[in-house]
């Protein structure tokens, strides 16, 4: 595991960390995430996963039951202890898939995809929430500029 920067923030610790083979720009979506995390007053550390389809495969299957790749999956910590450094958790990014569905911008489908786990890391969940995550995603998406 390549772990491309810490960023310290405010509020949090942000780990990003690349386990695929594409070339990204890491400063690009580090800032991002820098500005997301104050954005949402996120208290906790947390870490973006960049990883390829055969490995979003594998977790999809292990923790979803599904045999296909996804563009994100999120893994909100489950801590029962108190930590020194409180963990929101982890949300992985597939770049394959993402480059697949982006619309001539990778960088843009990434931040979008970190907006959508991290909202999931934080408790919101559009399976259940009445649009709540959808409306606040939406409105973090056009604050952003994220198509």
């Amino acid at each position: 595991m390549i772990l491309i920067s810490e960023l310290s923030t405010g509020s949090g610790k942000i780990n990003l960390f690349n386990r695929q083979g594409q070339d990204l720009d890491a400063g690009a979506l580090e800032g991002f995430l820098h500005h997301l995390a104050e954005r949402l007053a996120v208290a906790e550390e947390f870490s973006v996963v960049l990883v390829s389809d055969d490995m979003m495969q594998e977790y999809n299957h292990l923790y979803a039951g599904k045999e296909t790749s996804t563009d994100v999956l999120s893994f909100p910590s489950e801590q029962d202890w108190p930590m020194e450094t409180p963990y929101a958790g982890d949300v992985l990014i597939s770049v394959e898939t993402a480059l697949r569905q982006t619309r001539g911008d990778l960088m843009n489908e990434l931040k979008a995809l970190s907006l959508h786990g991290l909202l999931h890391l934080l408790g919101y969940d559009h399976h259940s929430d009445d649009g709540e995550m959808v409306r606040l995603e939406e409105t973090l998406k056009k604050e952003f500029r994220l198509a």
